[in-house]
């Protein structure tokens, strides 16, 4: 028999929130994390907005030297998984450590730090490198950094697929579990990329949306008037366990994790083969893993970038794989409000996931005004909807051609 694996805990630092619960609020009460950079002087950016994380202080989850020496992914990344430990009643230990592994990617990786050492050498020269510019630019030290904070010794690295990091992290974390490698895992995804590199580089390949005047309302999936994504920052960390040693804890359980879908499209460095097939392949896999059928699904948190490709193309996956149930699902994107978190993206509405499920509640798809006629499903525009939810899929692309998709289910016995 399969082992079985379930959710039980939640890690979350957002731009409409630094916890769990005042995301979820914000989400449901269409709080934007919109606004003009503050991080760095963008005023000769074609984009000068972002969806920047708010009021973080790192002294909170670690001491001044530790947090000195670690880039604000690794920082973000160590906060989240800290909320999402001592929610799961686990941040004082109770687990065996060799059966305890992590599973926590970037996107990027340290950008600020690559950025702050480079300006160093140019000015300075290669002796004023840190000895610190290592470990706190590559990728896995969030995963490093985690596991030595609560002693997790199981299996111990990071994804890396763009936009699709951190999903990748749950799903592998997730068959990690079943397969018997661990019991107990820390997954997820962490990203602070809200520097001029960033907003450079995405700006003039013209993915970003370029309403100067209106940041808070520019993440627009869905709607006919979107002009690109919003870039967002942050981590999601959730805490997966093998069902019976959360049984045997007394554990809340969120939900139980079914499927998971990994799929690549071979097609483009930044582009997407007409209705997503490749998105289409991911969603079917994640279903077919967890014995479900299309009217099994009750609700989707979309990829929905807000940008013009992505949403139609997306819609027409999920119309192809759902059939005429496609038109009974909720759809909602939160990047509307969170912006894109690249490589947090994922393990972020994978939680908005959880919570659907939890408060029988769909989160909006805000700044909705102009209905497009090639996004034709409902995705729950401005306003969230009161709906009992027992499945729940998390859909996530990343540039190379990433797909992935999770399919989370309402825990019953």
């Amino acid at each position: 028999m399969r082992r079985r694996v379930v959710v039980t805990g939640l890690g979350a630092i957002t731009p409409v929130g630094n916890d769990v619960a005042t995301t979820w609020q914000s989400l449901l009460g269409g709080v934007s994390g919109g606004g003009l950079i503050t991080k760095f002087d963008a005023s000769t950016f074609k984009v000068k907005f972002a969806c920047e994380v708010k009021g973080f202080d790192p002294l909170l989850y670690m001491e001044r030297k530790e947090a000195k020496r670690a880039d604000l992914f690794t920082q973000y990344a160590l906060a989240a998984s800290v909320e999402a430990m001592r929610d799961a009643g686990l941040e004082k230990g109770g687990f065996v450590a060799e059966d305890c592994g992590v599973i926590v990617g970037s996107g990027i990786g340290g950008l600020a730090t690559m950025e702050e050492q480079h300006s160093a050498l140019i000015a300075a020269g290669n002796r004023r490198i840190s000895p610190f510019f290592v470990p706190m630019f590559i990728a896995d030290i969030a995963a490093g950094v985690v596991s030595m904070r609560f002693g997790a010794k199981g299996p111990n690295f990071a994804t890396m697929s763009a936009c699709s990091t951190s999903a990748h992290a749950i799903g592998e974390s997730f068959r990690t579990i079943v397969y018997g490698d661990a019991d107990l895992m820390i997954a997820g995804g962490s990203e602070a990329a809200v520097l001029p590199m960033a907003i450079g580089g995405f700006g003039n390949m013209t993915a970003l949306s370029e309403r100067n005047d209106s940041p808070s309302t520019a993440s627009r999936p869905f709607d006919a008037t979107r002009d690109g994504f919003v870039l967002g920052e942050g981590a999601g960390i959730v805490v997966l366990e093998e069902l019976e040693h959360a049984r045997r804890r007394g554990a809340h359980i969120y939900g139980e994790v079914i499927g998971y879908g990994a799929t690549g499209d071979a097609y483009h460095l930044t582009g997407q083969p007409d209705a997503h097939e490749g998105l289409q392949r991911s969603m079917r896999k994640a279903m077919k893993d967890g014995g479900l059928a299309p009217t099994d699904v009750d609700y989707i948190n979309a990829h929905g970038t807000s940008t013009p490709l992505n949403d139609p193309n997306e819609t027409k996956a999920i119309k192809t794989v759902f059939g005429d149930h496609a038109y009974q699902l909720s759809v909602s994107s939160t990047k509307s409000a969170t912006g894109h978190m690249l490589g947090a993206a994922g393990s972020v509405e994978f939680i908005a996931c959880a919570l659907a499920i939890r408060d029988s509640m769909i989160p909006p798809t805000i700044n909705y005004t102009t209905p497009d006629p090639e996004c034709d499903l409902d995705v729950t525009p401005n306003t969230p909807r009161a709906r009992e939810v027992n499945v729940a899929v998390s859909n996530s692309s990343g540039f190379g051609g990433h797909n992935v998709s999770l399919a989370l289910r309402r825990w019953h016995e």
